[in-house]
């Protein structure tokens, strides 16, 4: 029996619960207590929630609690811990209120005075970092890059001189195109891809940004984690770039390919001129001669 949080014998608390990130056998013995001892359960996804809590045996109640979830309802909730019934809120994998909708909800018992308790467990952002093998301090967690536009070229531009290791979400149809940015914006780095992580298929991808887009195609599967090296801080950011598109495309041509397929990969990329990569890739082919 796990040892009671003074908080825990308190009416009317949110619960913060980490669930599994894939591998149901990774919930905590205290995740299962809570999910038990409260009134209801405040969900993500609630077909998915409720998969789990099946599994465990687990019967109570489950609330939605969603990206689209009106003010109105979220002051439901929050009713639910006026009236001095507890809730537990879940997201569909990890811990709620990293890169999810409960977020709001946590922000809102807070602001009525409710008490909010953690209930810690897996995180897809630690379990990534902690097997990447590059440094796990200091790091910053990113989050999910906006997927186009003025804001996603603005989030690039704006950590690219972080001298620390980046982590970020991302889905598997949007990995190549984030990778080609990674790339331009922030250097050939050190990278590690964690996909599927805890489950059957699981995957951990390690290597500079280059390899892992030969790695990595647009039918990629499964949720993805990524783990960036830092950027160097002695180095400006044009002279970071300069160099680190002409190291791409070094490692390119050191892969076999052709001059003119590394010269064109180097274009779309970096958007540099492809007379200037071309240039530079007969004079590395000279080197090496």
């Amino acid at each position: 029996m796990w040892e009671e949080h003074p908080t825990e014998k308190s009416d009317g608390t949110l619960y913060v619960v980490a669930t599994p990130i894939g591998n149901l056998a990774d919930i905590t013995l205290r995740a299962l207590e809570v999910l038990r001892s409260v009134a209801f359960v405040v969900a993500e996804d609630t077909r998915h929630t409720r998969k789990l809590l099946s599994a465990h045996r687990i019967r109570v109640p489950v609330l939605s609690c969603h990206a689209h979830t009106s003010p109105e309802g979220l002051e439901k909730i929050v009713g639910i811990l006026k009236s001095g019934r507890s809730v537990a809120v879940v997201t569909d994998a990890g811990t709620p209120g990293i890169s999810d909708p409960g977020t709001a909800l946590i922000h809102l018992a807070l602001e009525n005075g409710r008490p909010v308790v953690p209930v810690p467990g897996p995180s897809a952002v630690i379990t990534a970092l902690s097997v990447s093998g590059l440094p796990p301090q200091p790091f910053a967690f990113l989050g999910f890059p906006p997927p186009k536009g003025g804001r996603r070229t603005k989030f690039f531009e704006e950590y690219a001189t972080l001298a620390m290791t980046l982590v970020l979400y991302e889905s598997p149809r949007r990995l190549a195109r984030t990778l080609q940015d990674i790339w331009h914006h922030w250097g050939n780095r050190r990278v590690a891809v964690a996909r599927e992580l805890t489950k059957v298929h699981e995957e951990v991808f390690r290597g500079t940004v280059s390899q892992a887009l030969e790695a990595f195609g647009e039918l990629t599967r499964g949720e993805v984690t990524l783990v960036v090296e830092g950027a160097v801080a002695s180095s400006t950011p044009k002279t970071q770039a300069e160099g680190s598109w002409k190291e791409a495309l070094a490692d390119c041509l050191a892969q076999g390919e052709t001059v003119k397929d590394a010269v064109e990969k180097i274009h779309k990329a970096f958007k540099v001129r492809r007379r200037e990569a071309y240039r530079t890739a007969l004079e590395l082919g000279r080197d090496r001669d």
